[in-house]
């Protein structure tokens, strides 16, 4: 199994998520050329954030150890910094893929809601949801949002 992650100028990289959580979050961020102690995750092409923390060491017994356990099979997912807000200002959901807005408006739109901004545009959005430390049950449908993005970097 892999999954296609995607970062800076329109660059991907394959990786496996079987590894622990902590060695797939390490290779992410040197990757992603990311502080060591920033918060990362990975946005999916279904919307849902899947949060790539330390944090989850805390609830071990019910986080997964494996990143698997927590993405979709051969997904393709935008690599995401989380910046908690200091003084009371909100947490904010930054794209490490260059231009999202031009290559996946609707992720976009989906980083912006979750920052508590204003939308991009005229569009209405839905809520998608963030997945931290688990998988959903049963096998949801999964809208191809991303399939166009991967194929305009190759």
């Amino acid at each position: 199994m892999f999954i296609t992650v995607m970062f800076g100028a329109g660059c991907w990289e394959l990786v496996n998520p079987w590894c622990s959580l902590e060695t797939l979050t390490a290779h992410l961020r040197q990757r992603g050329r990311v502080l060591p102690d920033a918060t990362i995750a990975l946005l999916g092409e279904d919307g849902h954030l899947v949060i790539l923390s330390k944090d989850l060491e805390e609830g071990a017994s019910q986080a997964p150890s494996t990143g698997g356990a927590l993405l979709q099979e051969r997904g393709t997912y935008v690599l995401v910094q989380i910046i908690n807000g200091e003084g009371g200002a909100p947490t904010r959901y930054e794209s490490l893929l260059e231009n999202l807005e031009d290559w996946c408006p609707e992720l976009a739109e989906e980083l912006c809601w979750l920052s508590g901004l204003p939308p991009t545009s005229n569009r209405r959005r839905r809520r998608t949801g963030t997945r931290r430390g688990h998988q959903k049950q049963g096998s949801p449908s999964r809208p191809q949002r991303l399939g166009s993005l991967l194929s305009r970097t190759r």
